[in-house]
């Protein structure tokens, strides 16, 4: 047997509501262009609209005017999704809790997640979302699930309960020696004040 090797995720598709309830969240709330519009290949009493969440990929939406937005949580059964999570600079991520607050949506705060801070909202049909930061930037040719997998390495080795701010910051020191090549054979830290 062999693999069928991903390489990221293509798009998600989400059961809608109207057309207009989706055009004012996921590109009136969230931001995300509305790149593309059809119907749905394989219901013609839908339409399957295209949104860009920042990356090139797409969140896309099949939506009928016949059904209206339901606002109660969206089923967190097993093979339900419980949230989707999008990406946020810092600078977007401090406006957020104002900006919410001033349209009147619900929102969790912010969530220390250790390697991220996190804010939860639903949409108008129910499904959370979540609003992430990463606390770190990757070195240059890593990724943040390369940092990501060496600082779970360095918790488990320390026996730490989750990951914290200094299993990144160790990952990504090991990560650059690792990948960086340099001229000194000592690359050890060092105190070049002389205080011992």
């Amino acid at each position: 047997m062999r693999k069928l090797q991903v390489q990221g995720v293509h798009h998600i598709t989400l059961t809608g509501a109207d057309r207009q309830t989706s055009l004012d969240f996921w590109e009136g709330v969230l931001g995300m262009p509305f790149i593309f519009d059809q119907p749905n290949l394989d219901n013609p009493d839908e339409g399957h609209l295209y949104f860009d969440p920042g990356d090139g990929r797409l969140i896309t939406i099949f939506t009928n005017e016949a059904r209206a937005p339901v606002h109660r949580r969206t089923p967190t059964d097993p093979g339900c999704v419980h949230h989707l999570a999008f990406n946020v600079s810092k600078a977007t991520f401090s406006q957020t809790i104002d900006r919410l607050d001033a349209r009147g949506i619900g929102h969790s705060g912010v969530k220390d997640r250790g390697f991220m801070d996190s804010i939860y909202f639903k949409d108008p049909l129910g499904l959370l979302i979540e609003l992430a930061c990463y606390r770190f930037e990757p070195p240059m040719g890593c990724s943040h699930a390369d940092v990501m997998i060496e600082a779970h390495r360095r918790r488990v080795a320390q026996g730490d309960h989750h990951i914290a701010e200094v299993h990144l910051a160790d990952a990504i020191e090991a990560l650059v020696a690792r990948r960086q090549q340099s001229l000194s054979e000592d690359r050890s830290a060092k105190d070049p004040y002389g205080r011992g």
